[in-house]
């Protein structure tokens, strides 16, 4: 049986930063207003901030994720991967 991750589309989301190596982004919180595979771009109150998805661990609905399985384009991490033959 395989699992697959699923994590869900991130542009238009509030979320919270909980945990970060960069400790200033510690409980920062936000909008997501864009997404690349490796950086969120997160609105806050004090401005739009560039972060790197491995670095952090997030809240989103209740849910806690780690930066690690949002890493990759939003068409990637949604679409069942194809088997190489």
């Amino acid at each position: 049986m395989s699992h697959q991750k699923c994590t869900p589309m991130l542009i238009g989301s509030t979320i919270q930063i909980v945990q970060s190596t960069n400790k200033s982004l510690n409980n920062l919180s936000g909008r997501v207003v864009d997404e690349t595979k490796a950086t969120i771009t997160l609105a806050t109150q004090k401005g739009e901030k560039k972060i790197m998805k491995h670095a952090i661990t997030i809240t989103l609905n209740g849910l806690t994720i780690k930066g690690n399985q949002l890493f990759g384009r939003i068409d990637e991490r949604l679409s069942p991967k194809k088997q190489k033959r």
